[in-house]
């Protein structure tokens, strides 16, 4: 299937499929992801996604409420921070550490998903997607590890696993590789220029002054060292 502009901003859905009524991913990552799925349930845990494809409105009414105060903006360790005592950059990049840009967010793709273990808590769990709930002794840290040995058999890479800098520890993020690196050769600075939206993006003239710092440290290829 061609990648446009639209399919890599979150514009466009027909390249999406639903998935247990809950959420799309890509056409091509249904399959391998139900494999994985099956394989994890051997290995007795519930492989469930809280979030896949979303889109480029949703991610942009997440920023601009971050970015304004409307929703919580952590620091590095999961903690509140008092925006008003921000300047636009620390505020801009305290966003970007756990949301990406409007129409840069690999959840635009379809590629993406955030996953925990339904088997590992009780039904009424509150899932909190964050990254203690991973860790040692926590309910999805055994996940985590069978995850991090087999995921890439089927395809499926952790790109937020380690922390470089950018975007925070994500324990929960998963990426079919195979597919999310043709989209990754496309997401460019050159793109990012085209898509940001200045008058509807909260701090736009901001994030424009500082686009080539925020493209190599938050957008470029996750897998590479920042310095």
């Amino acid at each position: 299937m061609e990648i446009t502009t639209d399919t890599m901003s979150g514009k466009k859905q027909a390249h999406l499929v639903a998935v247990n009524n809950s959420c799309l991913l890509h056409a091509e990552v249904v399959t391998p992801f139900s494999e994985l799925k099956a394989a994890a349930a051997i290995h007795g845990f519930d492989l469930q996604i809280i979030s896949g494809f979303r889109s480029y409105e949703r991610q942009l009414l997440i920023w601009n409420e971050k970015a304004s105060g409307k929703r919580i903006l952590l620091d590095d360790l999961s903690h509140p921070l008092d925006v008003s005592s921000l300047t636009d950059k620390q505020r801009i990049f305290a966003i970007l550490r756990w949301s990406a840009l409007p129409g840069c967010s690999r959840h635009h793709w379809g590629t993406d998903m955030d996953i925990w273990d339904a088997a590992a808590v009780p039904a009424d769990y509150q899932l909190k997607l964050i990254a203690s709930e991973y860790d040692p002794g926590a309910p999805f840290y055994d996940l985590s590890c069978w995850l991090r040995q087999y995921s890439k058999d089927f395809g499926f890479e952790m790109p937020y696993s380690v922390d470089r800098g950018g975007v925070a520890r994500e324990p929960w993020h998963l990426t079919y590789a195979p597919l999310a690196k043709r989209f990754e050769e496309i997401l460019d600075l050159s793109y990012v220029r085209s898509t940001i939206d200045v008058n509807a993006l909260a701090l736009g003239d901001a994030v424009i002054e500082y686009l080539d710092e925020i493209f190599l440290r938050f957008i470029e290829n996750p897998n590479r060292i920042n310095g």
